[in-house]
């Protein structure tokens, strides 16, 4: 007997399963897309779209978090984590709208050509958009032309003219510098955008044009000579050009260095879940709201359930399964909702120093960890990870997977230090320092993290201090 229950509630457990599986590891955008899906589907589910609580469905008179389920229920409480309605989802602090993006990570930039026709979209020729676009989509890592004017024109069958035409409006726009032949040509699209009355640009222009090798060399006194001028005004339009200009234009869009080969498509603008300070009590436990995808709450649909009983012998097979399917996707929300929940208090309890006080402050913490603490298989944590983003009481949105990157406070200790170093310190020497504090780190692993943070070399971040130092 015991076994013959086991095997029939073996295929609707492994139903539940796997239908809670594929739920966790939505954001809340896709959610939303798979119960709209679900709504369009199946008579029997329903959403009750009341303002009212989505766990304890009480109604609520206004905006923001339900007052019940967001209350303290236990002492010496870490974290109040509840779901909370859509709706609540709300600013924090003082809303600027000019300030609305700038505390939100995405996950991959904006792609740099869409950016850069944008904003040529009023300059541009009904005949140009065509060549705008061929150029942008063929330019390198560093923004440069791969091809020359002449073979551009040559390819889109359009006058020589035409393709300068768009090149010189494609330089000027941000980042400035875009489709040149090279450094010295970027250099020089960007020097046009100041004022040319100025001596210090006037001679800035005459080293770029004439003295570019010289300038790589750093042989000041060379220039001066050929110039004739005095070494010292040298020295200052050199520091001018490595501090105000940048030979690779397409590098400072991308911020880290260099244009990912494999974007993600996830940009975060609105989080999943929202961590704030108990205003009651700001020591105290934290405020974590898992929104709903949904403004009201799912359920079976009542009605359809007691037309169940009126219905012929063809119509009960095809409404029964419809009542079936209703249930276990309410269940299954619910299940994905509960799992969410006991993530993000061990998070919350775990990372609370991280949360409130930054990067440095992250604890070094596994999925396989949180999940041996739960009770739950290590596959759960990572969908539930998976696609989320979430806001931290300051305002900025991370992805959830940054609790996990056990490299963040080591990068983060590696900026502070080549901040506050006197002299560049090479990769060994930070290795060195980092292990004096307890942190094993190889050389290389530094080298990797520096060029994660966008932190040159020592070698190119002595040059950058040389002409501070003269100047000095």
């Amino acid at each position: 007997m015991l076994q013959y229950q086991d095997q029939s509630m073996r295929p609707l457990t492994t139903a539940h399963l796997a239908q809670t599986m594929s739920l966790l590891v939505l954001s809340n955008q896709e959610l939303q897309e798979k119960i709209d899906a679900e709504l369009s589907e199946n008579p029997a589910l329903e959403l009750v779209e009341d303002h009212s609580c989505p766990t304890c469905h009480r109604q609520l008179v206004s905006k923001g978090p339900c007052p019940i389920c967001s209350a303290k229920h236990e002492q010496n409480q870490d974290s109040i984590v509840f779901v909370s309605p859509k709706e609540s989802l709300r600013p924090s602090g003082s809303f600027n709208h000019s300030e609305e993006f700038l505390d939100r990570e995405p996950a991959a930039p904006e792609n740099l050509g869409l950016s850069v026709l944008k904003q040529l979209a009023a300059d541009l020729k009904t005949d140009d958009r065509e060549l705008a676009a061929y150029i942008l989509s063929s330019l390198d890592e560093d923004g440069y032309l791969q091809d020359h004017p002449a073979l551009i024109a040559r390819t889109n069958r359009v006058p020589l003219q035409q393709v300068q035409r768009v090149l010189d409006l494609i330089a000027q726009v941000d980042p400035p510098g875009l489709a040149t032949m090279g450094p010295r040509q970027a250099l020089l699209a960007q020097l046009n955008q100041y004022d040319q009355r100025l001596p210090s640009i006037s001679l800035a222009r005459e080293i770029l044009e004439h003295l570019f090798k010289e300038l790589g060399k750093r042989d000041f006194d060379a220039m001066a000579k050929t110039l004739d001028v005095k070494v010292h005004k040298v020295r200052q339009a050199a520091a001018f050009i490595h501090d105000s200009l940048n030979p690779y234009p397409a590098r400072s869009f991308w911020g880290s260095g260099h244009q990912p080969a494999v974007p993600d498509p996830n940009v975060y603008h609105t989080p999943d879940i929202k961590i704030s300070l108990n205003l009651l009590e700001p020591q105290g436990a934290l405020l974590v709201e898992i929104f709903t995808s949904h403004a009201g709450w799912l359920r079976v649909n009542p009605m359809f359930q007691k037309a169940l009983a009126t219905a012929n012998g063809s119509q009960t097979e095809a409404w029964t399964e419809h009542l079936e399917r209703a249930s276990l996707f309410v269940k299954c929300i619910q299940q994905r909702n509960n799992t969410m929940r006991r993530l993000m208090e061990m998070l919350v309890t775990r990372q609370r120093k991280f949360i409130l006080e930054g990067d440095r402050h992250l604890s070094p913490l596994t999925r396989a960890k949180i999940a041996e603490i739960i009770g739950v298989h290590e596959s759960t944590i990572s969908r539930a990870v998976a696609h989320k983003s979430l806001e931290l009481p300051g305002g900025r949105i991370i992805p959830l997977s940054r609790f996990f990157d056990r490299s963040l406070s080591v990068r983060d200790r590696i900026k502070e230090i080549v901040e506050s170093e006197i002299r560049p310190l090479t990769d060994d020497e930070i290795s060195m320092m980092l292990e004096e504090e307890g942190i094993k780190v190889a050389r290389r692993t530094v080298a990797k993290y520096r060029a994660i943070e966008g932190i040159l070399t020592a070698r190119l971040r002595k040059k950058i201090l040389q002409p501070i130092a003269v100047r000095a």
